[in-house]
């Protein structure tokens, strides 16, 4: 999990897509996105990345990002956002977005 805005840039910096859940503990929909999002890495593997942002400790990332609500997921790649939607997505939608961009 990144924590420093560093480590955050040379994760999503890479030519392969990254998939950044963009979360808070406190968040109800967070809960219940969580483990489709573990469902989900089983079924894609190394496909892709997936990280996840708990927004309240990393504050500045959530700031840079305009992440206004959560849970906010987005796609990276070369350091851009190249997908990006806030709400809860199925297993099944996020599969196909995977292989969409991966």
């Amino acid at each position: 999990m990144a924590k420093k805005n560093a480590d955050f840039s040379q994760i999503v910096g890479t030519a392969s897509p990254v998939l950044v859940d963009f979360h808070a503990t406190w968040c109800g929909p967070c809960k219940a996105l969580a483990p489709v999002i573990k469902d989900v890495k089983r079924e894609v593997g190394d496909k892709m990345r997936i990280i996840k942002i708990d927004i309240d400790k990393n504050k500045a990332l959530a700031h840079k990002y305009k992440v206004q609500s959560v849970p906010t997921l987005a796609i990276f790649k070369y350091g851009k956002i190249i997908w990006r939607e806030s709400g809860m997505k199925t297993k099944g939608q996020l599969v196909k977005l995977i292989k969409q961009y991966s």
